[in-house]
């Protein structure tokens, strides 16, 4: 695989906490390529750097060692001004803990980062309107959000990380809030997307959402320590650095 096969790429990628003896290895010298149109799932134990390294993949923090590149451009040296900006345009992020804010409504969430990149109102609408019925709550864009089930806030959750068409959709931990029947209909709409050629990368706990993934990677210690490409029904085939098979 050369570079320009992937959307994301990391080279020798590393991020510390603390210093002296309370030094903690978050992430610790991760070689990672995803391929545009996949569906990455991240696993691992509590604390082995799987949200970290998500964080570094959006520019949300900022290594301390190693490279980070979307789209062919190295994302690590920009400029505060410029990283937030790519992270508006290129980069969608969906969290566990949704991060709606609890005074718009569910159409007014959407909306939101479609202004906040310069484009018009009728086109934040047209937009807002096309996901809404994508994600099936187009009958309750005017809702607040305490006014919907975890579920539902979660799919707004995910609609507004699609507002701009990113190249890559971020998911930390996306149903680790939600019932089975909720749980399912996040799955369904990640399947849709990744049908549709959107590239996830999605850390999470729960088994069923990695047994929907291209591929899985497994992390320990801030290391990935296997990366493996899944069948159509979960079953892993091909090799260590998932290239294989």
């Amino acid at each position: 695989m050369n570079q320009f096969d992937a959307v994301l790429r990391t080279r020798d990628l590393s991020r510390t906490h603390g210093r002296g003896e309370s030094l903690v290895h978050a992430v610790d010298g991760v070689d990672l390529d995803v391929r545009t149109g996949q569906m990455l799932a991240v696993m691992g134990p509590s604390g082995c750097g799987k949200s970290t390294l998500l964080h570094l993949l959006g520019g949300l923090e900022r290594p301390t060692g190693g490279e980070v590149w979307l789209a062919g451009r190295r994302i690590d040296t920009l400029g505060e001004r410029a990283l937030a900006q790519l992270r508006r345009r290129s980069v969608g992020f969906v969290f566990q803990a949704f991060h709606l804010v609890e005074e718009l409504s569910a159409a007014e969430n959407v909306e939101l980062p479609v202004l906040l990149a310069g484009r018009s109102p009728r086109t934040a609408r047209r937009r807002t309107d096309q996901l809404l019925e994508q994600v099936g709550l187009a009958d309750r864009a005017r809702h607040l959000p305490w006014q919907l089930s975890g579920g539902q806030r979660q799919r707004v959750a995910i609609a507004r990380a699609l507002a701009n068409e990113p190249l890559v959709l971020l998911a930390d931990e996306p149903t680790g809030n939600l019932d089975t029947a909720a749980t399912l209909d996040v799955l369904r709409l990640f399947e849709g997307l990744r049908t549709a050629g959107q590239t996830l990368v999605i850390v999470t706990h729960d088994e069923r959402v990695a047994a929907t993934a291209d591929r899985l990677v497994s992390m320990r210690d801030g290391q990935l320590v296997d990366d493996t490409w899944m069948t159509d029904h979960g079953q892993p085939v091909g090799g260590i650095h998932g290239w294989e098979g």
